[in-house]
């Protein structure tokens, strides 16, 4: 690490290490790159790259870390010399701009299973980002004596574009170039300034670093009841499907709303803070997220009224990923620090673009394990750069594309984790009812489905009677208060009730296509749909 940093021109009189959220907010205003809003945040713009850029993202392949991966479309292998070109592209770029700005943190509030990390940016607001997003020490989210420890090492050059000659010398025809190397610990960042591509890059180094120290890692948020510390919940699912929006409930405490590790102890947060979707946002309907939006938050590619400087959160003129990131303790009543005991419900989330998914259901052991490997959602407009519209998506472990080790190694060590807790399991659609997206479906109603939530934490649906979905052999509550009985069968909502058999068919035959990857025993194969 030490070549790594010998490179960088990391003096005194060029480079802001830790200064103060206030301090940076201010560099973010002198120099450009972003705007102070009416509710107290720096609202800033993220260029062209509104969305994570999986295509452009490589890992470095070795002898040392080959049959650990699960190399395909998504974990893409580069060898070490574009590794070592793209390193050199962005250390040159680096050291000849005015300002550096250095985070020191750490990833894992347990300080018995974390990481340390060194983020390095040209720009202010990219290291604001990180100072909110990931553990400050001696901050109230550092459960550790204030010293820190340097693992990894992100160098965030993304206002740099490659050129047509760096492109060549690197083999691509892209301007975005994102290579991290497990083995030297180093994550470069080129061409996209897209802040979540340092957060999603260190949640793939824990979910490659953490299975070693015997901490299973998810991409889910977690909450726990303020009066019963037993009571942890964990909520799966990609952007979109709800896991902040569920998890931010004013009568419990949010752990954390994206990256968590279930360790020998219990669950602990890889974050010190949220990273949160604001389109449609209101006071209303996400108060304690509204709320959260303030002095020292981040919001990003938003559109601010010029006059008044209030944000539009239903304008998605520049991206439908409008996106705010505030640290974990801007929450009311948060976890701090960020760490509960063992699971005691698991809520697997979907958001069904067909609209034929029932809208809670409680999963056998089996089902679990099915439907986490399946990792079956929609993507959502904007989440990823070229994506316009839902699309069905299956995504191994709720997760695919940040998880580098096979899907199996990771679904074995929730069915362990589930087994030796008696943790109960969950499929939730917070997708489309009464037919699919861009026909007569509507997106389920968030007040239902935060009502379903709540009799599954409150323990009320643990021993209710459920009828079985004829084509996925879900098991579907038949009453859940506050939430009318016929919505909980997902037929009862279409009008054309053959119309809803077709696309559920439809529907199962894509999942029995995509299982098809996968190596699965003959047990957990019959947790799937029927036909």
């Amino acid at each position: 690490m030490s070549a790594v940093t010998d490179q960088l021109d990391l003096s005194p009189q060029r480079t802001h290490t830790n200064i103060s959220p206030a301090e940076l907010m201010e560099r973010v205003i002198l120099k450009g790159e972003g705007q102070l809003a009416a509710n107290g945040c720096v609202s800033v713009n993220t260029g062209d790259r509104t969305g994570r850029s999986p295509k452009d993202k490589y890992l470095v392949d070795s002898p040392a870390i080959h049959d650990n991966i699960d190399w395909n479309k998504v974990n893409q292998p580069m060898t070490q010399a574009q590794f070592d070109t793209a390193l050199d592209i962005a250390t040159k770029y680096i050291n000849s701009q005015d300002e550096v700005f250095v985070f020191e943190g750490f990833t894992g509030a347990d300080i018995k299973c974390r990481l340390g990390v060194k983020v390095i940016t040209t720009m202010a607001w990219h290291s604001l980002f990180a100072e909110t997003l990931f553990i400050k020490p001696g901050s109230a989210s550092d459960a550790g004596d204030g010293s820190w420890n340097h693992d990894w090492t992100v160098i965030n050059a993304g206002s740099h574009k490659l050129t047509a000659e760096e492109q060549a010398a690197l083999g691509v025809t892209s301007e975005t170039y994102i290579a991290q190397s497990l083995e030297q610990r180093i994550v470069i960042i080129l061409g996209t300034e897209y802040a979540g591509e340092m957060k999603k890059s260190l949640f793939y180094a824990m979910n490659y670093d953490m299975p070693e120290v015997g901490v299973f890692p998810m991409h889910c948020s977690a909450n726990i009841a303020k009066d019963d510390p037993s009571n942890v919940a964990l909520f799966f699912g990609l952007s979109g499907t709800g896991k902040t929006t569920l998890s931010a409930d004013e009568n419990r405490a949010l752990i954390g709303d994206d990256e968590h590790g279930w360790g020998p102890e219990g669950i602990f947060n890889f974050e010190g803070g949220c990273y949160a979707k604001v389109i449609g946002l209101t006071r209303e309907k996400e108060p304690q997220i509204w709320d959260a939006i303030r002095f020292g938050s981040v919001l990003e590619n938003t559109v601010i009224d010029p006059i008044t400087r209030i944000p539009d959160y239903d304008d998605v003129s520049i991206t439908q990923n409008t996106r705010v990131t505030y640290p974990v303790d801007f929450i009311p009543g948060a976890q701090i620090p960020s760490v509960g005991g063992h699971a005691k419900n698991v809520i697997f989330l979907t958001a069904d673009a067909f609209g034929v998914m029932p809208p809670v259901s409680k999963l056998t052991p089996e089902q679990a394990m099915y439907y986490f490997i399946n990792g079956y959602t929609s993507k959502l407009a904007g989440t990823e750069e070229g994506v316009n519209e839902p699309t069905p998506n299956f995504s191994p472990c709720f997760g695919g594309p940040f998880m580098p080790r096979r899907p199996a190694e990771y679904a074995q060590m929730l069915a362990d984790r589930i087994k030796e807790h008696g943790a109960h399991v969950w499929l939730l659609n917070t997708g489309w009812s009464g037919g699919p997206a861009g026909g007569e479906g509507k997106r389920f109603s968030l007040p239902y489905t935060r009502a379903m939530v709540t009799a599954i934490l409150s323990g009320q649906l643990d021993n209710a009677e459920t009828i079985e979905h004829p084509v996925f052999g879900l098991h579907m509550p038949t009453a859940v208060q506050g939430v009318p009985n016929d919505v909980l069968d997902p037929r009862n909502t279409w009008a054309d009730k053959s119309a809803y058999d077709t696309q559920a068919n439809k529907l199962a035959k894509l999942f029995r296509a995509n299982d098809a990857k996968f190596d699965l025993p003959g047990d957990i194969r019959s947790g799937g749909p029927k036909s």
